[in-house]
């Protein structure tokens, strides 16, 4: 496997460790990673929140942050969170969607 693919492996399953306070999935599943750019040492995230105003944002962005810099060979991490498109349940994974009863 490519150093690439395996950054970006290992990014995933890091994301896989970030859970909403209030939601028992981790955000990955959930569907609010929308983007993750690797350019070298430096990652990119663009993300959402199930809602807009959401009390936890800056914990949840923290801990994504921290969590995806810990992986090896990345240095910088920036969050960006994004509403466009507006998050729904349908962009969750199907694990999600059976955790949370919606199939």
């Amino acid at each position: 496997m490519s150093d690439f693919l395996e950054t970006e492996s290992e990014i995933v399953r890091m994301l896989k460790t970030v859970f909403d306070p209030e939601i028992p999935v981790n955000v990955y599943d959930l569907g609010l990673i929308y983007k993750i750019d690797v350019n070298g040492k430096d990652v990119a995230i663009d993300m959402t929140l199930t809602a807009p105003g959401c009390p936890m944002a800056d914990f949840i962005a923290e801990d994504v942050k921290q969590k995806v810099q810990s992986v090896k060979g990345v240095e910088n991490v920036t969050v960006n969170i994004v509403y466009d498109p507006v998050w729904n349940k349908d962009m969750m994974s199907e694990e999600a969607k059976l955790e949370l009863g919606y199939l």
